[in-house]
């Protein structure tokens, strides 16, 4: 399946309040975890019902609600009961194809972006669209499959730092967010790594299968360009929304946001420079390697051709050839010429000719 655009036809003309899931079902099961919290305080379980966690909304704590799996849709209706959430905020978080955006809502504001992971077992880079529904005391965060990426911020929680614990639902938007943004930095770096990699080994070895590893990084790397420059759209967006939910205190750190996000897409583009330099200095070094062979056979031909000259208008009709009368000429001939062709070729294939 493309990795690029989806979209199926059965999809075209849905209504934009239309309760459907767009994507891939990436789990059997919905899980709701739940995070409460202040400067003292902590609640941390898991919810078998959506009645558990709408108690939530009316206390004046912190509340962070983790949503792993979207494709149960009724679910999800009663999310946007419960919550009295607007009938188009489910629907953006169902369809996880759409670029990541930011929407202010009359109780809410929602923000999607993609979170981006090495899958080290296939050796390319995969997507999961992540949806953050921010209002005063409650943050939903929506996942298509549980994970562990956000566990570092489930310490510091535990661990009772008083930046988060006593920063809102705000600040924990930003904790999360800097989380997505640091990993889009980490699967650059590695990706980066191979491609520095793989330019040292372009002047010293190059071969087809160096310019297979470059078009593979291509690929790969297009595909990162194609989720990140969107997600630097909107947290730029996100850090000029003049939001409710949002404190003057915490548009401070989305301004670092901008700055990490702003690193992670000039390396891209970077890197894209790089890998289109290492194509021609493959293409380069394929025509100089073959410009020396050909001036090798040059050498070698120009050698032949006067005798071959010689020998096409005098032939070998002389009088006395010692080796007509001998009984095994034939057959030493045959010997030479096979090991003349094995030695040649021996000869080429160490000069990497073929």
């Amino acid at each position: 399946m493309t990795r690029f655009i989806k979209k199926h036809k059965k999809e075209i003309g849905l209504a934009p309040d239309d309760l459907i899931f767009r994507g891939e079902k990436k789990t059997d099961s919905i899980s709701l975890r739940i995070i409460d919290f202040d400067s003292k305080n902590l609640i941390e379980n898991t919810a078998k019902a959506v009645k558990e966690i709408s108690e939530f909304q009316h206390k004046e704590t912190v509340t962070w609600i983790n949503v792993d799996g979207l494709h149960n849709t009724s679910i999800m209706q009663e999310i946007t009961t419960a919550f009295k959430l607007d009938t188009l905020v489910l629907p953006e978080v169902l369809n996880t194809e759409a670029r990541p955006r930011v929407i202010e809502y009359d109780n809410c504001t929602l923000i999607t972006i993609k979170m981006l992971m090495l899958d080290e077992s296939q050796g390319k880079t995969i997507v999961e669209n992540l949806s953050l529904i921010l209002t005063k005391t409650v943050l939903m965060s929506f996942q298509e499959q549980k994970g562990d990426v956000f566990e570092p911020v489930r310490e510091r929680i535990r661990k009772q730092k008083k930046r988060i614990r006593t920063g809102g639902t705000d600040y924990l938007t930003f904790a999360l967010l800097d989380i997505v943004v640091d990993n889009y930095l980490y699967v650059i770096s590695v990706l980066g790594e191979k491609i520095e990699t793989l330019e040292e080994n372009l002047l010293l070895n190059p071969s087809k299968d160096t310019i297979r590893e470059i078009n593979n990084y291509k690929r790969e790397l297009n595909f990162l360009r194609k989720n990140i420059k969107p997600a630097k759209e909107m947290i730029f967006s996100l850090a000029k929304t003049d939001s409710d939910f949002i404190t003057e205190s915490t548009y401070v750190h989305f301004k670092e946001l901008e700055d990490n996000i702003s690193q992670a897409n000039d390396a891209t583009d970077s890197y894209r420079e790089i890998l289109s330099d290492q194509l021609n200095v493959y293409h380069t070094t394929i025509s100089s390697k073959l410009n020396d062979i050909m001036k090798f056979l040059t050498v070698f031909s120009v050698i032949f051709i006067p005798l071959t000259f010689i020998a096409g208008i005098y032939g070998t009709n002389f009088e006395y050839v010692p080796e007509l009368t001998y009984k095994y000429s034939y057959f030493i001939m045959w010997f030479v010429m096979i090991i003349i062709a094995v030695a040649m070729l021996i000869f080429f294939k160490k000069k990497k000719w073929f």
